[in-house]
């Protein structure tokens, strides 16, 4: 990994620990999977802490560009997926 997770400095120590976990577990989905529950609830503190999807989005972008990992599609094919393992 040679690149770094976006964030924002106003953001409370606990805030910047769930975005950088949900980042996290979008990494894992495709390095090796990762559980769908998990990954939705992760999805889901990340999107307490940016609840606005034009921030979201410039999130996703900054993390895309930085690790060709995309998070859009990770929780698309999360929320499409029955149950199990989410793989990129």
């Amino acid at each position: 990994m040679n690149y770094s997770y976006p964030f924002d400095t106003s953001w409370t120590k606990e805030e910047v620990i769930d975005v950088v976990q949900f980042f996290s577990l979008v990494e894992k989905a495709y390095e090796k999977g990762m559980d769908r529950q998990i990954l939705l609830a992760g999805y889901r503190k990340f999107k307490q802490v940016v609840p606005s999807k034009s921030e979201e989005k410039k999130y996703f972008a900054e993390f895309e560009k930085d690790s060709g990992y995309s998070c859009y599609q990770t929780i698309k094919k999360a929320r499409e997926t029955e149950n199990g393992i989410v793989k990129m």
